[in-house]
């Protein structure tokens, strides 16, 4: 039996190259001023997802709900095989806080419809707060499995998947449809594609076209890009509030009940430090300094 699968990435600022200019007077991200990639559990996420259609038929549609750039992480999950990608951009949704993304996620699920899975990676890096899985799940009204490792079966309407934590392991069954956060230890996902990264590397939303002329002058105008894009399925679709029904006033700032009331920047300084030879008895000596300091 085919699944139709979902899977709902974000596109994250670089947390290992943090500087001074990373958050906003208003306690908010400020995204340009980083490099971005892809939300490293979102990876093992769609992995899962491409697993089930590999093993079972259907399709994988990735979303991800952010500014036009974050359509560089949809053409990298076409790379990596996936079937369809959703930019879900809104200049509306700037501020949003979980409640407010999972929101106006679940109202973008609702409009793909026919899905029997959501996949989404356990949690972002740049909050970390593992929240908005599990509230677009309370908002679709389906199950859901947090901590998901490994899928053992798939059965017409249920599923029984594998959980992962500290201290072990946990099985269980849930009927479908429903939602899986997926944790890094899942799987190592696949590298794109150098194939399919031939085939997509024009992908495009509208908002990108502009770039593309500048880029490649074979095309006369918009209207011309637009249509070679059409003729290759290399459109990748923008939706915004509207395009899903979403109220607006439950999205942005004004629909976020989190606010940041102060952010600090910590500077880690070295204290102290000691040279050892790189020889045997340098090796003793660090050894017993770690045992004296109970560290081992």
């Amino acid at each position: 039996m085919p699944y139709n699968c979902i899977v709902l990435v974000k596109q994250v600022p670089d947390t290992a190259h943090i500087t001074g200019q990373a958050m906003k007077e208003d306690g908010t991200v400020n995204r340009a001023a980083l490099p971005a990639i892809f939300n490293p559990e979102d990876l093992n996420a769609l992995e899962m997802a491409l697993q089930v259609r590999e093993r079972h038929g259907g399709r994988v549609t990735v979303l991800t709900m952010g500014p036009p750039r974050a359509a560089e992480i949809l053409r990298e999950a076409l790379y990596r095989g996936a079937d369809q990608v959703i930019l879900l951009s809104d200049k509306r949704f700037a501020g949003s806080d979980t409640l407010a993304t999972s929101y106006a996620l679940k109202c973008a699920v609702e409009h793909v419809g026919d899905y029997d899975i959501v996949f989404c990676g356990r949690q972002a890096i740049d909050g970390d707060t593992a929240q908005v899985g599990p509230q677009v799940a309370e908002k679709l009204g389906i199950p859901q499995i947090t901590y998901a490792e490994s899928i053992e079966a798939l059965e017409a309407q249920y599923i029984v998947a594998w959980r992962a934590f500290p201290r072990g392991r946990e099985k269980v069954r849930c009927s479908l449809p429903c939602l899986l956060t997926v944790v890094g230890s899942a799987n190592q996902p696949r590298p794109p594609s150098a194939r399919r990264m031939m085939a997509y590397k024009l992908a495009a939303t509208p908002l990108e076209y502009a770039a593309l002329l500048e880029q490649y002058n074979e095309f006369e105008s918009a209207a011309a890009l637009d249509a070679y894009l059409a003729e290759r399925g290399l459109q990748i679709p923008l939706w915004d509030a509207d395009d899903v029904g979403a109220d607006t006033t439950w999205l942005g700032l004004g629909g976020s009940p989190t606010k940041v009331l102060k952010v600090d920047f910590v500077v880690v300084e070295r204290q102290e430090s000691k040279e050892l030879p790189a020889t045997g008895e340098g090796t003793t000596i660090l050894v017993r300094e770690l045992i004296d300091e109970y560290i081992l």
